[in-house]
């Protein structure tokens, strides 16, 4: 976000405008060189739609670069024709790979550490293309995103926003936006682009090589809020029972009343803070193993030396008199308050040394113990071997 200072850009551009952040060559090269795009092609399984070929706002068909191949077990499994494969990129179609950060550890920790940060799941999709021609017609989309171009260049066509705040699910769809842009500018290797909800864009090759990594987030919104007090509601009879249909009038007022009590003693103040306290502590952990250590009775190597990571970004530590709770993966997990010094070291999400934590929790809390609270984590899949 340089030179923006992050609390700039949280108040005066997320979802507000777009804004372009200029960069060096080379600068986010480490995150997915095209070698590690090779790989990637060549070692899973990708199937449509997670992998696909745009061109001029058309979808390529998938039978026209891909075989089914036969398997000893199961159905058959999709396979790239590298041929029409590459013919296809040739003649100017776009590249589209989604979730790319289950493949590729430099684009996972990016999301994980963009999680902890703006508090939101972070999906990463990539995009490569070599033509002239557009991979999408101009469109917006129903989250938030940061654009990383890694290699090469595009054209970005900015086209502003028609309705505030768009859904996925929406009471009407937002008008077409003027024909003529509001920002037109080349996206060069190194530069960062952070494009809010609604606004609507198109993106083309300039008939060079284009790599850039899609970094997508939905902030929560109100209507988030909404769904989540109606599961919160489901402890409360009233709102369980069957409505009134046949009853008398007066019978579904003084139903219509509970419910709007209920509600009522839910919408205080807090809410707000308790919602997006709630929708973090229920996050998913990230899927990750410690191999061969996770296998075994130890869990952990008898080197101090080791690093280990939290897998939950969005963890949230409760404190009380003489307990700490982390709230992680939709669980509670109680402690003695002096395992906080070793929770607070975790929180973050970065790699961090057995060895730290033990100093960091000395001299309250000997070694074994710490090692023993951190195999507690690593059973209930909230920590790793970074």
């Amino acid at each position: 976000m340089a030179p923006l200072e992050v609390s700039q850009f949280l108040s005066s551009v997320q979802g507000q405008a777009h804004h372009r952040f200029p960069g060096t060559a080379g600068r986010f090269a480490a995150l997915m060189p095209w070698s590690t795009l090779n790989t990637v092609l060549r070692h899973h399984r990708l199937e449509f739609p997670r992998l696909r070929l745009a061109m001029a706002g058309d979808v390529v068909p998938t039978h026209t670069y891909t075989e089914m191949a036969p398997a000893k077990r199961g159905g058959p499994i999709p396979r790239l024709l590298s041929a029409p494969f590459g013919e296809h990129l040739r003649n100017g179609a776009t590249l589209v790979l989604d979730a790319v950060q289950e493949f590729v550890d430099p684009v996972a920790d990016l999301a994980a550490r963009l999680e902890h940060d703006l508090r939101e799941r972070v999906q990463v999709n990539l995009y490569a293309g070599w033509g002239k021609t557009h991979g999408f017609d101009v469109h917006w989309d129903d989250h938030d995103a940061f654009i990383l171009q890694i290699s090469g260049r595009k054209r970005w066509r900015v086209h502003g926003t028609t309705r505030p705040a768009p859904l996925y699910r929406d009471v009407e769809p937002p008008q077409q936006p003027p024909a003529e842009p509001v920002a037109d500018f080349m996206l060069e290797d190194g530069d960062a682009l952070y494009v809010p909800r609604g606004c609507w864009h198109d993106v083309s090759a300039v008939g060079e090589e284009s790599l850039h990594l899609t970094l997508g987030f939905n902030p929560a919104n109100g209507i988030d809020l909404v769904n989540w007090l109606a599961d919160q509601l489901r402890v409360n009879e009233a709102f369980r029972r069957d409505l009134p249909r046949f009853g008398s009038s007066e019978d579904r007022f003084q139903r219509a009343a509970e419910l709007r009590a209920g509600i009522n003693e839910l919408l205080t103040p807090e809410v707000v803070d308790r919602f997006l306290a709630d929708r973090d502590a229920q996050a998913p952990a990230l899927p990750r193993l410690g191999l061969p250590w996770v296998a075994t009775s130890d869990l952990l190597p008898p080197d101090d030396t080791a690093e280990v990571r939290l897998l939950t970004p969005r963890a949230l530590l409760d404190r009380a008199d003489r307990t700490v709770t982390l709230l992680a993966a939709g669980s509670r997990f109680v402690f003695a308050l002096a395992a906080e010094p070793v929770l607070s070291a975790l929180l973050p999400g970065r790699s961090v040394p057995v060895s730290a934590l033990v100093e960091a929790a000395a001299p309250a809390v000997d070694r074994v113990t710490v090692r023993a609270l951190l195999g507690e984590l690593i059973t209930q899949g909230l920590l790793s071997l970074a």
